[in-house]
């Protein structure tokens, strides 16, 4: 098809000689162009039409792949054209070097798009809406952060690749190697921060002290990773609100991690009472609490006194949860649903302030309290 483009060119421009060579060249160019458009066109159509009914993931696959697949084809029927169009030995080296270039351009785009398509794959078998998400958290917050670190070093390779076809800048870059000295310090001392990220990015990946969907506290917040990049880590707090820390953070300053091993968590409860409050019927309301709400996971419940003062008792209950928005709001469930039971059931074992006089008769206190009103009205 190309063949025919060029021979009705040169047909046209020999038989009529009424158009100049540049202009054979570019109708040549153009209808290149025009044809690789119309065949990635109709490719793309066929594909959606053969994915409509697939899944998400085949629809985005095939999505994603358009952009490369276009620039291939161009640069493949652009690559044809240049040897049928009458160019000349300038103009033909100049098209070549662009055609090398957009070459490697496609090789680092084609690159990306086969990376996030092997890591999506990847990710297909593990499920973050799952209960017991740890395995899927460590395979997906390592999976990102290397894929956003290899990323960046492909880009990096494919520009200099691009650049290094140029002769200037090649013989820059040999001059600078060559010099070595104070250009590699002063390169050294500007990329600081971003070899700093990226080697973070990668000590995080392999080491993990957070993962994706974590609860942590940091800052004294208390929130979720939401986020992981190349160069920070976005936390969701408790309210909505999110704080946006370095990856350094978290590998130089301490912080909690409150799903580090395991999802699970207990929450700890304490009230102080009065010393007259009955334990054991206050345990077994509780273990009746932690039955019936649907935020327990079926482990651990558990009451104990665990200190005296000087006119309350300090008393903590212990619950566990399958993850840490499920504690808390059985910790609220229990706090609401005890204090309510207590008020209802023993309002005299919540803490007051009391005097108490012993050994006094009845007849002899109530003389005293008279006697004292008769001198205060005096």
């Amino acid at each position: 098809m190309f063949d025919e483009i060029g021979r009705i060119a040169r047909d046209v421009a020999h038989a009529g000689g009424w158009l100049p060579p540049w202009a054979v060249s570019l109708l040549a160019l153009t209808a290149a162009v025009a044809l690789a458009l119309l065949v990635h066109r109709l490719l793309f159509r066929a594909m959606s039409r053969l994915v409509r009914d697939q899944d998400l993931f085949w629809r985005s696959l095939v999505a994603r792949t358009s952009g490369p697949v276009r620039l291939g084809v161009i640069t493949f029927a652009l690559s044809i054209a240049s040897e049928l169009a009458p160019l000349s030995a300038g103009e033909r080296s100049v098209l070549r070097h662009i055609l090398l270039v957009g070459f490697i351009g496609l090789l680092g785009w084609g690159t990306l798009t086969a990376l996030h398509i092997w890591t999506t794959i990847y990710l297909r078998r593990f499920k973050l809406d799952s209960q017991d998400n740890l395995l899927a958290r460590k395979h997906v917050t390592q999976t990102r952060i290397l894929r956003r670190v290899a990323g960046t070093l492909i880009i990096t390779i494919t520009v200099g690749a691009a650049m290094m076809t140029f002769s200037g800048v090649r013989q820059y870059g040999v001059s600078l190697l060559a010099s070595a000295g104070a250009a590699g310090l002063v390169a050294g001392l500007a990329l600081q921060p971003l070899l700093k990220n990226i080697f973070a990015g990668i000590q995080l990946a392999m080491t993990q002290p957070i993962r994706l969907d974590d609860a942590v506290i940091v800052e004294g917040e208390w929130g979720n990773v939401e986020e992981i990049t190349s160069t920070y880590v976005v936390v969701r707090l408790w309210d909505l609100r999110r704080m946006v820390l370095p990856l350094t953070y978290f590998l130089e300053k301490p912080f909690q991690n409150w799903t580090r091993d395991s999802s699970a968590l207990i929450g700890a409860v304490m009230i102080y009472l009065d010393y007259s409050v009955p334990v054991e019927e206050m345990r077994a309301k509780l273990e009746e609490v932690a039955t019936s709400s649907p935020n327990w996971d079926g482990k651990v419940v558990a009451l104990q006194v665990t200190d005296f003062r000087d006119s309350v008792m300090e008393v903590r209950m212990l619950i566990s949860a399958s993850d840490a928005s499920r504690a808390f709001n059985l910790r609220c469930e229990v706090r609401e649903t005890m204090i309510a039971w207590l008020q209802a059931e023993h309002p005299y074992a919540l803490p007051r302030r009391r005097a108490e006089i012993a050994g006094l008769p009845r007849k002899a206190f109530w003389q005293g309290e008279r006697e004292h009103e008769r001198q205060a009205a005096e």
